[in-house]
């Protein structure tokens, strides 16, 4: 279990610099992200484990990476070139 925790959490900060890298414009600080892509995907790794049990270890790091994935997709902000339209009446 700790190594899969260090996984998740390792991966969970690739994902959140991928995300820097790709998206830096419509993301809070770096230090917000970081946090909540790792600490994600450590969620995300402890609710899989308890879910599917020891020895899926694949599996787990597949879900820690799903968890932090979503949650940083919570963070993303609207673009600036998004055009608003009033609703027609």
């Amino acid at each position: 279990m700790i190594l899969e925790a260090l996984g998740a959490v390792l991966l969970g900060l690739g994902a959140s610099w991928a995300a820097l890298q790709r998206l830096p414009h419509r993301l809070p600080s770096r230090r917000l992200v970081l946090a909540a892509g790792s600490l994600g995907s450590l969620f995300g790794a402890m609710l899989t484990h308890a879910a599917l049990g020891p020895g899926h270890v694949v599996a787990t790091l597949i879900g820690a990476v799903a968890v932090g994935v979503v949650l940083l997709s919570l963070l993303l902000r609207p673009s600036s070139a998004v055009l608003r339209r009033p609703m027609p009446s």
